[in-house]
């Protein structure tokens, strides 16, 4: 399968002002983007997404008649896009409002006014969503590996189980929170746990220390997948409850893979 580059990507940009999707192509064509299309509020980039399609979306939060989460929504909903990355450019800086996009599967988030640097990273997460590649073990075969994903948001499990199985793990069984976990671990057997933090009824913290030290399950090895920030006071003595390893939101599918890696061949 042919893996694109920076230079193959058709992007839909999304910016209602006109000097700001001016500066923000200028810095694409500089990245080496050669197919820029620009529309300004949600029924266009839908309409665009519709009729043209695009390799990936790049947009702002708030348009005119709603908001990026509205198109990344819209894309995610759709089996046939669900897979296209989305970018959000935004001067944002509300936690809550972040979160809504960390939580459906956004590939990059970026500040505004970004540098060249933050563009170039987020182009380069969004080619490894693009670009799936399955991962090579020695000790499984990655089509055997059995998972379990816990996640309350329905998107965000949707778009964790569409990472790993472009990575060849086809065995997943998704659980919405840590009590539901629970009683699928109790009858089947899992490879790896990938687990959210924030759950109602039983958060990652509590399912992680219930597979820890429950003999049955203790050999688990547990990658928590969170929005909150990796150097904030909850989570900073996360993995002493028994987590093998910390990914943020967005994560970049690179880093997953490492992860997969190091866990599962080693036992680490």
């Amino acid at each position: 399968m042919h893996k694109l580059s920076i230079s193959d990507l058709h992007i839909l940009l999304v910016e209602p002002s006109d000097t700001q999707s001016k500066i923000i192509k200028a810095l694409l064509l500089a990245e080496d983007v050669q197919t820029v299309d620009v529309v300004q509020n949600v029924a266009q980039a839908k309409a665009s997404i519709k009729a043209h399609g695009a390799d990936m979306v790049v947009s702002t939060m708030y348009l005119s008649d709603g908001s990026g989460l509205d198109i990344l929504k819209y894309i995610k909903d759709d089996e046939a896009n669900a897979s296209m990355p989305f970018m959000l450019v935004s001067s944002e800086n509300s936690i809550t409002k972040l979160d809504q996009f960390k939580q459906a599967g956004v590939a990059a988030i970026l500040p505004k006014p970004f540098e060249p640097i933050h563009l170039s990273r987020g182009l380069n997460a969004s080619l490894q969503l693009i670009n799936t590649e399955e991962i090579d073990l020695n000790y499984f075969d990655v089509y055997d590996v059995r998972v379990l994903l816990v996640d309350d948001s329905r998107l965000a499990r949707n778009h964790i189980r569409r990472v790993l199985e472009g990575m060849g793990l086809t065995k997943l069984m998704e659980a919405e929170n840590g009590a539901h976990a629970l009683t699928l671990l109790k009858d089947n057997e899992f490879d790896l746990v990938v687990t959210d933090y924030n759950m109602p009824e039983m958060d990652g913290r509590e399912l992680s220390e219930f597979i820890r030290f429950n003999p049955s399950t203790t050999h688990i090895p547990i990658i928590m997948v969170t929005s909150e920030s990796l150097t904030s006071p909850k989570m900073a003595n996360i993995q002493q409850t028994g987590v093998n390893a910390l990914c943020d939101k967005p994560f970049e599918s690179d880093e997953v893979k490492a992860l997969l890696v190091r866990l599962l061949d080693s036992g680490v």
